[in-house]
């Protein structure tokens, strides 16, 4: 009997690998947060999140490299209409100054429920928001701007 059992068993692993249900999908999507830091409705009722993300997109792929703080700065930009348009990917522009320091602040947005790569989807009647927000010419913002 036991040797019966171990057979039907060999064969159903072979079975199952041969027919892939024990394996990974080929293209699994990214682990990324979906969690909203903030929001901003522009001038066209969009109302766009910026989500916690991971290094590709979102809050955690901005705020430290672009040293972008406060949401204060990606929702200044986004309030008002899109500066450029290509399908469902928006450009937002908003200028801040300092002094006689000037800088362009450029929020890119995903205004769908996956990326245009496919890899990122934010669920049924959900938009993935902000991708990226950087100061137009430098590499990090400058620390005045987050104060």
């Amino acid at each position: 009997m036991k040797r019966i059992a171990t057979g039907a068993a060999t064969t159903l692993a072979a079975t199952a690998l041969l027919t892939g249900s024990f394996t990974t999908p080929t293209h699994a999507a990214p682990a990324w947060d979906k969690t909203v830091k903030c929001k901003q409705k522009d001038w066209d009722d969009r109302v766009i999140p910026t989500r916690v993300g991971n290094s590709k997109l979102g809050w955690k792929h901005f705020s430290g490299p672009h040293n972008i703080k406060k949401c204060k700065i990606v929702n200044a930009a986004i309030n008002g209409k899109p500066d450029k348009k290509n399908g469902a990917r928006l450009e937002y522009w908003a200028y801040a100054w300092n002094g006689n320091r000037r800088v362009q602040v450029i929020v890119i947005v995903q205004y769908a429920r996956k990326t245009a790569d496919g890899d990122y989807d934010a669920g049924a009647g959900q938009k993935i928001g902000v991708i990226t927000a950087y100061c137009k010419g430098m590499n990090r913002c400058p620390n005045w701007l987050n104060q």
